[in-house]
């Protein structure tokens, strides 16, 4: 019975409340309070304020040139529009929740400024395709500076690469040690993955460009609109061919996220790396003050903090993109209010990856290494066993299954020896495979294993330095 009263209490309270001024007669009264909570997305989409104002303005120029309104009312909606923009850039315009979002913010300072010429804006077009308009635009943003920030890390990573391109680091598969590698070739290795990176990037904006401005709510419009000068105005190549596709697809969200999740396993994976190398157990490397962090209770302690976020995020960024596909997954034609679920996502993502890409730049730039250390550990656990099998094939014509064999129990020597494998003599390695020679120990070292590694795409320092020439030039 409580519940009762307060229920009519709220609806009675309610319709005291004059109807909302942009949805018109049909509604007697604005949206209860819990309505507007869960409605009112201006706290998050004042973001696509400017790409608000570009679309609005690039709308104003076409209605005009189509004589939908005259020259007179599309030059002061225009100008009502720019002085908007440089209020809000200038921290001088007061967003509203009451009035819901970007798009009625601006519309409704725009009246506040110019009078009844502003009512003509919203001619043609809904907040179906405005809104869409709008997120493509900031995407679209986004994926320009995202590619910007990749190419720094990549060059980042070329800079230190080109110094490494000799240095001896044990390789690993299965976090064991496996073959010596160069630490510049190392680095290369993520060069190749950022610059996939990169690709994507661009295969993306690629297929977002087209413009869903003039699609209307979902149907197209009556007036004699130009929607390819829209288009154009707006930079994109051309307008979508379909009017419920324009307003409600949003794979080129979707797409930026997947993109943006394929980076974030990349930089995780060098992340966790760095965290493994800058360990006591392993000292191959040294993070900068900038990017360490102590304990407060442990002095001694320098915790790599900065690459820790790093990993960490990438988890969040994840779950971005599965948001969204959540989201979109069983949406009919056409708009859905569901989809005001697609901006924080993204605009967290943005922002997310945006300040891992320059983290992990600034650590690759300010890393310290230890040459000494990585070389040593380098030669451990047998590294080079894979160039004596190697050996036995070439110079003695063994096939490779049986020269596999045959270093096996040469290790095993080894190893009940307690010696390294160019430490072992002639003679033991000859109990085994009689036809062993001298020049055998030619081939142990980890500096004439990486040298031997001449191979397209192999480790040797040459290779490194040919494979950085390369890298900067489609960089460039």
């Amino acid at each position: 019975m409580a519940n009762s009263k307060k229920t009519a209490k709220t609806i009675k309270n309610t319709k005291k409340t004059s109807a909302n001024q942009m949805w018109g007669g049909q509604f007697s009264c604005s949206p209860s309070e819990l309505m507007a909570k869960i409605n009112v997305s201006i706290g998050f989409d004042k973001r696509l304020y400017r790409q608000d104002i570009q679309g609005s303005i690039a709308h104003a120029n076409m209605l005009a040139q189509q004589k939908i309104i005259s020259s007179a009312n599309a030059k002061a909606i225009i100008l009502g529009l720019e002085e908007i923009l440089a209020d809000i850039e200038g921290g001088n315009f007061e967003f509203k929740d009451s009035l819901e979002d970007i798009h009625m913010n601006i519309e409704a300072a725009l009246k506040e400024r110019i009078g009844e010429a502003a009512g003509r804006l919203h001619t043609a077009r809904s907040r179906n395709d405005q809104v869409a308009t709008d997120f493509r635009l900031y995407v679209r943003d986004a994926l320009d500076a995202l590619d910007v920030l990749i190419k720094d890390l990549q060059l980042a990573l070329l800079s230190r690469a080109e110094e490494h391109s000799a240095t001896i680091l044990a390789g690993f598969t299965h976090l064991q040690v496996a073959q010596p590698v160069t630490f510049g070739h190392h680095l290369l290795a993520y060069v190749e993955m950022f610059g996939r990176d990169r690709a994507r990037v661009t295969d993306a904006r690629k297929h977002l460009n087209e413009s869903p401005l003039g699609a209307a709510a979902l149907a197209g419009t009556s007036f004699p609109t130009d929607r390819f000068a829209t288009s154009k105005s707006l930079g994109f190549d051309r307008p979508m061919a379909n009017s419920l596709d324009a307003v409600s697809d949003r794979d080129f969200a979707l797409e930026y996220l997947a993109v943006a999740s394929i980076c974030a396993v990349h930089l995780s994976r060098l992340a966790e790396e760095m965290v493994n190398w800058s360990s006591a157990q392993f000292a191959f490397i040294r993070f900068s003050d900038a990017y360490s962090t102590g304990s407060s209770i442990m002095p001694q302690k320098r915790n790599p903090d900065a690459a820790e976020l790093v990993r960490g995020k990438s988890g969040r960024i994840f779950g971005n993109l599965i948001s969204l596909l959540t989201t979109m997954k069983a949406l009919p034609l056409a708009y859905n209010k569901d989809m005001q679920e697609d901006k924080e996502p993204v605009f967290d993502t943005a922002e997310n990856l945006g300040i891992c890409l320059q983290a992990m730049a600034g650590m690759v730039r300010d890393l310290n290494v230890d040459k000494e250390r990585m070389k040593k550990a380098a030669g451990a656990a047998y590294a080079t066993a894979t160039d004596l099998a190697d050996y036995l094939v070439r110079e003695l014509k063994i096939p490779f299954r049986d020269a596999h064999h045959i270093t096996a129990r040469i290790v095993k020597i080894a190893s009940d020896k307690g010696k390294d494998l160019e430490e072992l003599d002639l003679k033991d390695m000859q109990s085994i495979e009689p036809k062993i020679k001298q020049n055998i120990f030619n081939v142990l070292s980890v500096e004439n294993s990486v040298k031997s590694r001449v191979s397209y795409g192999g480790t040797a320092p040459d290779n490194v330095k040919k494979a950085i020439t390369e890298a900067k030039k489609r960089i460039k």
